[in-house]
């Protein structure tokens, strides 16, 4: 496999001889015409798409770089996890040292002498230089509701005012004129402790902004990397040498050389406006929230800069295969850093953050629960709602099979934990207000202790049930009244004997999509309930402050009257690119999928 690639123009060269790339010369619309494009191409497992004729700008956008695992690969290259496996490797091979085991991992240690910055003084970025004017950059609107056009691939750089260590994050950037846009800092995030530091001492925080560039730069920006690492320097080892840079008279930041282009500016202390709405990767939209306010002062760009952007939405997008490759890279070094967890993955199919499952050591009682404390408490993954932890190596990524492996051996009355009064991520709405829910943890230790029933025959004494599906031995997926019509439906349908030998039983707005495939069932259920107000049971009694809870358990994954909307497709919009769909692509190479189901199954 290739290493990774120098910039975004090299990355588009690759993609071009590999077929992987179509040039789109027909006028396209970014507010909202660009991304139905992009959602139908990427639906059908389609290619990276160049827009050249965008309305309202003299610059390109290009969009779909990393939607399927081969191009996130080819972006990134085979470096990155070849160094990961080999530096997991050199850590359980290094006690006690010895001269051989180092002389044998010196290729490695050779790669970590080049990891740094490197200054020139040309750099294509700093080709242009001007005043901001936003309105002439394509920035697209995703979808109908949208508070406006957004930057959904920008590379966001800060200091920390109290002692210097950079931060380089991902967040969403929405256009509020030609000078100003919002900066969606979420709780957890790097830039926005920067913020705060710098607000708590009035001060205004610098902030460079670029797009482009290598793409080891966007993976070094989403990477779920401990406080206080560098980013710019991951990106380096990423590039398998020294990240070139340019540095400005009186700017505190580097500026890459070879990105598309750079906004520098501040964010004032004590500004805020409202920000979005938008329709996020939950396939929901985020609503409307007061956030600090990005003053651009200065703009450069390369002569022919090419704008990169990203459509978000229900599974599969961009991001979920960026996510994957994440988890594959940083695997190799989960037990160096958490020794009693060997295996960790995030299902993308429910936004990353709504659901994960750990194999770990249980080497004495419920040293199983530690490591879910571990998991909880560390950066990024302490936003997880749920969390599935197993002493049984199995294959995470297999969700049924999971599922069932814990439905065989959990004993609801003491290997399920409910935390309320907890932060939640910040796009996750089914919490009582934005930041702010609970948390689930579900052990299956040991061996089976049942056998699980495969087909439902019961009569429910509820004539409310209109259809019961299995997802999965042990699983039964139920229909009746929605959550406005019947709230306690779920705690009826508890007690009723017609399901008292189903460990588990979900209520669905729509049973039969619900369980059309995997990714349908992670998506409908995980993104649509919360543990401390959704999960109920036959009986639960507090045993020593601890509530133990008797089956079956039954998840109500209703769409509750708060939730904010699914997001689809303007119809308007919708039924411009179906007639048009031949002039973007006369040589009819890119078939066209469904922007509203995405690679939801149908149903």
């Amino acid at each position: 496999m290739p290493n990774a690639v120098p910039n975004l123009r090299a990355f588009l060269e690759l993609l071009r001889r590999d077929r992987q790339l179509v040039t789109v010369d027909a006028l396209v619309d970014p507010d909202q015409e660009i991304a139905e494009i992009h959602r139908r191409a990427i639906a059908a497992n389609g290619p990276a798409l160049l827009f050249t004729n965008v309305k309202g700008s003299r610059y390109s956008v290009v969009t779909n770089l990393f939607g399927s695992g081969e191009r996130t690969i080819r972006a990134f290259g085979n470096r990155p996890l070849a160094f990961m496996k080999e530096l997991a490797e050199l850590a359980h091979e290094a006690l006690p040292p010895k001269p051989a085991t180092f002389w044998n991992h010196r290729g490695l240690l050779a790669q970590g002498l080049k990891v740094g910055l490197r200054t020139v003084r040309q750099a294509p970025v700093c080709e242009v230089s001007e005043r901001p004017k936003l309105s002439e950059v394509p920035l697209l609107k995703l979808w109908p509701e949208d508070g406006g056009a957004f930057m959904t691939l920008p590379l966001v750089l800060t200091t920390s005012p109290n002692d210097g260590k950079p931060n380089m994050g991902m967040y969403r950037i929405q256009r509020f004129n030609d000078r100003e846009t919002g900066i969606h800092w979420q709780i957890g995030k790097g830039g926005g402790f920067h913020y705060h530091e710098a607000e708590e001492r009035g001060e205004a925080l610098p902030l460079s902004l670029f797009a482009g560039g290598p793409p080891a730069l966007i993976l070094g920006a989403i990477a779920p990397l401990p406080e206080g690492i560098p980013e710019l320097m991951l990106a380096s080892l990423l590039l398998g040498g020294r990240l070139p840079v340019r540095r400005l008279k009186n700017w505190p930041h580097p500026i890459p050389a070879e990105c598309e282009f750079a906004f520098l500016g501040h964010v004032p202390p004590k500004k805020r406006r409202g920000e979005g709405p938008f329709g996020d990767h939950y396939g929901y939209y985020s609503l409307k929230h007061p956030y600090p306010v990005f003053q651009i002062k200065k703009v450069f760009h390369r002569k022919d800069a090419i704008w990169p952007a990203t459509v978000v939405g229900k599974p599969r997008q961009e991001d979920f295969y960026i996510g994957d490759f994440l988890q594959e890279f940083f695997s190799p070094i989960f037990p160096l850093v958490m020794p009693s967890i060997s295996k960790l993955w995030s299902y993308g199919e429910t936004g990353f953050h709504s659901l994960a499952a750990a194999v770990v050591k249980d080497r004495y009682a419920r040293e199983a629960m530690m490591s879910a404390f571990r998991i909880l408490g560390e950066g990024q993954l302490s936003l997880t709602k749920f969390l599935l932890v197993t002493d049984t190596p199995i294959d995470l990524c297999d969700f049924k099979t999971t599922l069932r492996h814990f439905l065989e051996r959990i004993h609801w009355e003491t290997d399920l934990f409910v935390f309320s009064n907890l932060s939640m991520d910040t796009l996750d709405y089914t919490g009582p207000e934005v930041n702010k829910g609970s948390k689930g943890v579900m052990l299956a230790l040991g061996p089976a202790v049942r056998q699980l029933p495969g087909e439902f025959s019961g009569v429910p004494a509820n004539n409310d049930v209109r259809d019961a599906r299995v997802y999965c031995p042990g699983c039964l997926v139920v229909g009746g009244p929605s959550f406005d019509e019947d709230r306690s439906f779920p705690e009826r349908i508890a007690r009723d004997p017609a399901f008292a030998d189903w460990p588990l039983v979900v209520v669905s707005d729509r049973p039969k999509w619900a369980t059309a495939s995997d990714m349908n069932f992670l998506w409908t259920t995980f993104t649509r309930f919360e543990p401390g107000a959704d999960i109920h049971a036959r009986e639960k009694r507090i045993v020593r402050n601890h509530i133990a809870w008797s089956g079956p358990l039954v998840i109500d994954a209703r769409i509750k009257p708060w939730y904010p909307k699914e997001v689809f497709a303007a119809p308007a919009i919708a039924e411009r690119v179906t007639q048009r769909w031949r002039e973007y692509f006369p040589s009819g190479n890119v078939e066209m999928g469904s922007s509203d189901r995405a690679h939801l199954a149908p149903g």
